[in-house]
């Protein structure tokens, strides 16, 4: 993860760390893993919305820097587990000054996700759905009106 980030000073300790900590998801897994450890799909959910091939690469990357620990699960299971290192567990308190700020500097009640427009924005017409063969006006497909003889399908 951090030869990815070339534009850090590898002296800086901050931009070190900033470049650990930005990419996407990471501070989503290790939210979740301070509550201890995690099954891959659990962990999965616990952060939702995260693919399971971008999980596995945030995972190996967090192993290799030291922040996430991976072992064997109950004896004979092929479960791996994850969990924080203690390196990881002193983000406990980053997370936590990241809470207390968030409540202190974010009044909104609903903060906008950068893929989604927010809500003064108009939002973008969505593209139509081709796939599954033509569709009427009405969502029926045009075979089915074709076969009753009427635009509803009926």
């Amino acid at each position: 993860m951090p030869t990815r980030c070339a534009a850090a000073d590898p002296t800086h300790p901050t931009q070190r760390a900033i470049c650990v900590l930005q990419e996407k998801w990471v501070l989503h897994i290790v939210h979740a893993l301070l509550d201890g450890p995690r099954g891959f799909n659990e962990l999965g959910r616990d952060v939702g919305g995260c693919n399971p091939t971008t999980l596995r690469q945030r995972l190996v990357a967090l192993q290799e820097v030291g922040l996430v620990a991976r072992r064997s699960g109950e004896e004979g299971a092929a479960r791996a587990v994850y969990a924080l290192t203690p390196a990881g567990e002193g983000l406990r308190d980053v997370m936590q000054a990241i809470h207390t700020w968030s409540l202190q500097h974010l009044h909104s009640t609903r903060v906008p996700h950068p893929a989604r427009p927010a809500q003064d924005e108009p939002a973008r017409a969505q593209p139509t759905r081709r796939s599954g063969g033509p569709q009427a006006h009405d969502g029926a497909p045009i075979a089915a009106q074709a076969a009753s003889g009427s635009p509803d399908g009926t």
